[in-house]
């Protein structure tokens, strides 16, 4: 069964700038990533960090059709940037989904939030990151 829902859950926030892979050789720009992240993810975070289990959604929209970035890679640097911010361990996180999209392409504006139409306007390639309690795990993966 799941906790209860603190009233900052859901939560998202995004980061200007594409991320920077866990496997990056310059650990002076992870690092500075990392940062970046906690500091957008602060932003507007007042509760203290949960000690459940978390959903993460990352998507990454970005210039041209494609990218090179891994998809564990980039988001391993995101989630330990919130460690001891939104969630006191990494393990919590049982649920993922990253997203890699073209900033380009189309989207359904109908539904969307302000922090990401907030992030579309200013028309760089960024993050949106949501968390989110996990789902029940009694039903299967399909």
């Amino acid at each position: 069964m799941n906790p209860p829902t603190p009233l900052s859950l859901p939560y998202e926030f995004t980061v200007l700038g594409p991320p920077v892979s866990h496997q990056s050789d310059n650990k002076v720009l992870l690092a500075e990533w990392r940062k970046r992240v906690t500091t957008a993810a602060a932003r507007d975070w007042t509760a203290l960090p949960v000690t459940y289990n978390l959903r993460i959604a990352v998507t990454y929209y970005h210039e041209g059709t494609s990218v090179r970035i891994d998809g564990d890679n980039m988001l391993k640097p995101i989630q330990d940037a919130l460690i001891g911010l939104i969630f006191t361990d990494d393990t919590l996180i049982t649920d993922a989904q990253i997203r890699k999209s073209p900033i380009d392409e189309p989207i359904r504006a109908r539904h969307a939030s302000r922090v990401l139409l907030e992030a579309f306007a200013v028309g760089q390639p960024f993050i949106h990151v949501i968390i989110d309690v996990a789902p029940e795990h009694a039903v299967p993966l399909r």
